[in-house]
């Protein structure tokens, strides 16, 4: 934990229009991935949209070949952030109460009890989650969508803030499942690593051979009352009408697209404009620009989209229909701060 004065409600006004307060949220977002980035080389881009896919409120789907420190990034950012961490290792045998949880019978009182699953924590990490069946999928689903998961009946709230950072093999159909749309639809972004540099990839292997061990320790920026402090003051990032226009155009153009057979829902416009709040958060910045929602357009939207048998077969990539979508929308005047921060 850091020696800064704890941030409160108090802390933050109502409307985020101060530079010292802004300052306050990009500093922290720049200490958390400082921190992570000790431990974790060659990802800055990935790690700093998945920050502020935490911070906007969302969950994080990271999608590439097994290797590449995917586990390492969700276990860092969950430590630099002072969230609980469960990681969930999925196989085709995981039942859905292997991830809510059940009731379990109590010889003591002859009673059943609740025994809280995995999901009850600040934090979790689905592993291969294509992995298992889309039953036990879908029982991520609920906890995603409304932070609560009901057993028999019964409903229990998850802790707050509650993040999903789940890794999927691409590259792997032998004892897979696809994801369902619907649980597609809920993670605001899907990342890809990619291979790292040489120089990175030396740095990685260079690390292990000073830490003499495999497990790696980050410590605490913050605590988990702290982000939810800077998750409410995200929510309060100003955002001009016309930026809102462009957002929804961008999703929009993604149902019009030839290879497309179901574009991107409202959920996209929606995850367009909280995911750029974060960004321009962690920039600094209390306003959004065209620039923030043209920069996360593909994690964003790439996922949301069911391409047409035809487009499938031919191997279009969904992350270039809506690198065309970002090419063909006109882009409205860069937002000058002086205008877009309401006095």
């Amino acid at each position: 934990m850091s020696s800064a004065a704890p941030l409160t409600p108090e802390s933050i006004p109502d409307a985020v229009d101060g530079d010292g307060d802004i300052a306050t949220i990009a500093r922290t977002a720049a200490r958390v991935l400082e921190r992570v980035r000790t431990v974790v080389v060659g990802m800055d881009e990935p790690l700093t949209l998945a920050l502020a896919t935490i911070l906007a409120g969302g969950h994080v789907l990271f999608e590439d070949v097994p290797g590449l420190g995917k586990t390492l990034a969700a276990r860092s950012l969950a430590a630099s952030l002072g969230l609980e961490f469960r990681r969930l290792q999925c196989t085709p045998d995981m039942l859905p109460g292997d991830v809510t949880g059940s009731f379990v019978y109590a010889p003591d009182t002859g009673e059943f009890r609740f025994r809280p699953g995995p999901i009850f924590t600040g934090l979790l990490l689905a592993d291969e989650i294509n992995r298992t069946t889309p039953k036990t999928q879908s029982a991520m689903l609920e906890a995603m969508a409304e932070r609560q998961v009901t057993v028999e009946g019964h409903r229990y709230p998850l802790p707050e803030p509650f993040h999903v950072i789940a890794t999927s093999n691409p590259i792997e159909y032998e004892g897979t499942y696809a994801l369902p749309e619907a649980q597609l639809d809920r993670f605001m972004v899907r990342l890809s690593v990619g291979y790292p540099v040489q120089e990175d990839e030396v740095g990685i292997v260079a690390q292990r051979i000073l830490r003499q061990r495999e497990h790696t320790d980050v410590d605490a920026v913050i605590d988990a009352a702290e982000l939810a402090v800077i998750q409410k003051a995200v929510e309060r990032i100003h955002v001009e009408p016309d930026v809102i226009r462009y957002a929804v155009a961008l999703t929009r153009a993604t149902r019009a697209a030839q290879n497309v057979a179901v574009g991107a829902s409202p959920r996209g416009s929606q995850s367009l404009i909280l995911l750029a709040r974060a960004v321009a958060a962690i920039e600094g910045r209390g306003y959004v620009r065209p620039d923030d929602v043209k920069r996360i357009a593909v994690p964003v939207l790439a996922h949301r989209l069911t391409l047409t048998p035809q487009a499938w077969a031919q191997g279009v990539d969904p992350v270039t229909v809506v690198a065309q979508a970002v090419s063909a929308t006109p882009v409205p005047p860069t937002v000058a701060e002086a205008d877009a921060i309401p006095a």
